[in-house]
């Protein structure tokens, strides 16, 4: 695969509508061409810690920000036409299509890939585990902001790049 966007979401709490952060890493020819982040302001708006153990955003980090159609708004263009990888895809995809149903919004339909289940079949039990920074790891990326939504997405692309 030489043309994708690879996306990353965080959420504030339980529920798939709750996305308070989203990486998109747009990918080109085999080459990154463009990356952005942002935040959301979730729905529900609250945050259970544990999330936030996770991912380190509060609600004081997403109170301000834009609801989650007009920062859609503004990534859709970035990745039109483009097949979406995610590393556990069906999380990355529950999130948004529970997003696009909860603001009436109408679903284009996205293909996703998931880096997850590639990596159980390129790597097998070469690897003690498929979480994203190990993967990451043996396709030689350094994941050290793991569970910021750009910086998963990054590493989401590079692994792609290497075994999709």
């Amino acid at each position: 695969m030489k043309d994708f966007a690879a996306i990353d979401f965080e959420t504030a709490n339980n529920a798939r509508t709750s996305v308070c952060s989203v990486g998109v890493v747009v990918v080109r020819n085999g080459a990154i061409v463009e990356r952005d982040y942002r935040l959301i302001r979730p729905y529900p708006n609250y945050y259970l810690h544990w999330n936030t153990q996770i991912h380190g955003l509060t609600r004081a980090d997403t109170d301000s920000a834009e609801h989650f159609p007009e920062v859609w708004a503004e990534i859709a263009p970035l990745i039109e036409g483009l097949p979406l990888v995610a590393h556990n895809s069906p999380f990355d995809e529950g999130c948004l299509r529970a997003a696009f149903a909860h603001y009436g919004m109408e679903y284009p339909d996205y293909s996703f890939h998931c880096t997850c289940r590639a990596s159980r079949r390129h790597f097998g039990r070469a690897l003690p585990n498929h979480q994203l920074h190990t993967v990451a790891a043996a396709c030689g990326y350094d994941l050290r902001h793991h569970h910021h939504a750009l910086a998963d997405a990054e590493a989401c692309a590079v692994i792609a790049m290497k075994i999709l």
